[in-house]
Order: structure tokens, then C-alpha cells, then sequence
């Protein structure tokens, strides 16, 4: 308890928060925080409105893997990442198609990939605060070429939703309609997975394998309650997730508190408030159609 309250009572000095942003590692992971922001942004209302909240989560599990691999060979743990969540999207992508079994076939790669990460861990009894960081996220951990390839990669995720944006959208909304259109729907799941498994891997170094749905989900839920315009929505997801993702480091610096814990609160307190807008938008809305209709 008196480290918690040392820790918050260290929230607003923001001398010390300042001396810090002139710290590399700090501007660093800043620059991370930004890259990911923009493509969880980008990527989070399509997220909600595939359902594919779970499968985020199981793609974090396998990123866990593939960093907890490449700490143990002494590898980049970005890269790591990046390659154990493209290989759970393409399993998911594959293998989840019919929507009665992918539930069953997120369960079964999640576990799978906490299972071995666990044991990757066990391996590697050395390294107990990179441990920690894959869980949770730690700013002290991105480097200049961890800056470099989650902007690469970042970029990548972009071009690519932006050219295959409009049937992406169509077969989020209606896939069997989609489907009876000629949206190659069987081909776009597995390519939308596989975003999704990028984007979610560029999220562990700042949150964390265990927290990565706070910019995955979180955002686009909360923009999806306020507008239906999917474009709308996109903006709004995009500004929420950098507010978390931006806004968690802020705080996190002077009290030193894990990155994750202020991504997290941020994200969730702006869901709360969009969730209340919404309701009271509804409420507006039948109050003038009873009143036409009267």
C-alpha cells in the first residue's frame, strides 16, 4: 500500500515527467506509442464489428510465445513477437472460417501458445524483469530499431487496410451479403487476421501481451457507441488510441508505474464515457420518434 501511494503522489511532478521526455528511450517509445496507436486505430472498429475481440487475445498469446522464444535464443524481441502473432493470425485465419468453430479454435491456440510461453519462460531463469515486460509492457525496452520496424511494419498494416478497406468493411457487415456480391470473403478473413496479428504484435513492447486489447478493442468499441459512420468511427478510434496509448506513458514516467496499468484505465475510462453518450443518444432518438409518431 505505501508504495502505491508513493507511486501516485509521484503522478503530478511534472518536472520530473519533463526531465524524462528529454531521456532517448523515452522519445522512443513515445514514437512506438504513436505508430501503434495509428494502426490499432485504424484496425479496432473492423475488430468489433468482425467480433474478432477474442482473436486478438488469442494473438497475443502466440506474440507472447514468439517473444519469449526469441529472449531465450537471445533474439529481437520484437521480432519474435511479430512472427509467433503472424503465425497464430494464419491459424486462426485458416482454421477459425466457419463462425460455429472459430470460438473452439481461438481456445485451442490461445492455450496452446500460453502453454509454451510458460515454458519458454521456465527456460529462461536469468532474465526475470524481460519476463515481466512481455506481460506487461516497459518503455525502457523499445530501442531505435524497435522504433524501425514497428513503424515498417505499421506502414505495412496501413497500405495494405486502406487498399482493401471498402470489402473489408462490406464482409465486416454482412458477410453473407458479401459473399453473394463476390467479396472474396474466404480470402479477406485469413488477410484481416493477419493484420490484426501484426498490429497486435507492435503492441507488446508498450502494453504488454496480456493487455494489447485495451488498443485493439477497447477504442473502436467506444467509437462504435457514439457514431455509425464507419468513418467517423475510425477517426474517433484512432484519436482514443492514441490518447491511451500517448497518455499512458505520460503518466506512467514519473511514478514509474508499469505503462500498462495507465493505457489500460485511460482506454477503459473512455469507453465508460462514450458507452453514457450513446445511451443518451438512444433515449434522445426514441423521445422524437414517440413524439412524431404521437
Amino acid at each position: 500500500m505505501n508504495r502505491l501511494t508513493d507511486a501516485l503522489s509521484r503522478l503530478f511532478e511534472f518536472e520530473l515527467t519533463g526531465e524524462l521526455l528529454g531521456y532517448p528511450f523515452v522519445q522512443q517509445a513515445l514514437l512506438a506509442a504513436a505508430a501503434l496507436g495509428l494502426v490499432s486505430g485504424v484496425l479496432a472498429p473492423l475488430v468489433v464489428t468482425r467480433r474478432m475481440s477474442f482473436a486478438v487475445h488469442g494473438t497475443a498469446e502466440l506474440a507472447f510465445t514468439g517473444a519469449a522464444a526469441a529472449l531465450l535464443i537471445g533474439f529481437s524481441v520484437g521480432i519474435g513477437a511479430l512472427v509467433g502473432a503472424v503465425l497464430a493470425a494464419l491459424l486462426l485465419g485458416l482454421l477459425g472460417q466457419r463462425d460455429n468453430e472459430r470460438d473452439s479454435v481461438i481456445g485451442a491456440v490461445l492455450s496452446f501458445g500460453l502453454g509454451v510461453g510458460v515454458l519458454l519462460l521456465w527456460m529462461n531463469p536469468e532474465r526475470t524483469a524481460n519476463k515481466f515486460t512481455l506481460l506487461v509492457g516497459q518503455i525502457v525496452g523499445v530501442s531505435s530499431s524497435d522504433v524501425t520496424l514497428l513503424g515498417g511494419a505499421a506502414l505495412l498494416v496501413l497500405v495494405v487496410t486502406a487498399v482493401l478497406y471498402r470489402p473489408l468493411l462490406f464482409a465486416s457487415v454482412d458477410p453473407h451479403v458479401a459473399s453473394a456480391r463476390g467479396v472474396p470473403t474466404r480470402v479477406l478473413t485469413p488477410v484481416f487476421s493477419l493484420l490484426v496479428g501484426i498490429a497486435t504484435a507492435l503492441g507488446v513492447h508498450v502494453v504488454g501481451a496480456l493487455l494489447v486489447m485495451a488498443l485493439m478493442v477497447t477504442p473502436g468499441a467506444a467509437a462504435i457507441r457514439v457514431t455509425s459512420s464507419p468513418a467517423r468511427a475510425t477517426l474517433l478510434s484512432v484519436v482514443f488510441a492514441e490518447a491511451a496509448a500517448l497518455g499512458g506513458i505520460l503518466l506512467s514516467l514519473a511514478p514509474g508505474v508499469p505503462v500498462s496499468a495507465f493505457v489500460t484505465a485511460i482506454s477503459f475510462g473512455i469507453y465508460l464515457v462514450c458507452r453514457l453518450i450513446g445511451r443518451v443518444r438512444l433515449s434522445r432518438n426514441a423521445r422524437r420518434t414517440t413524439a412524431v409518431t404521437a
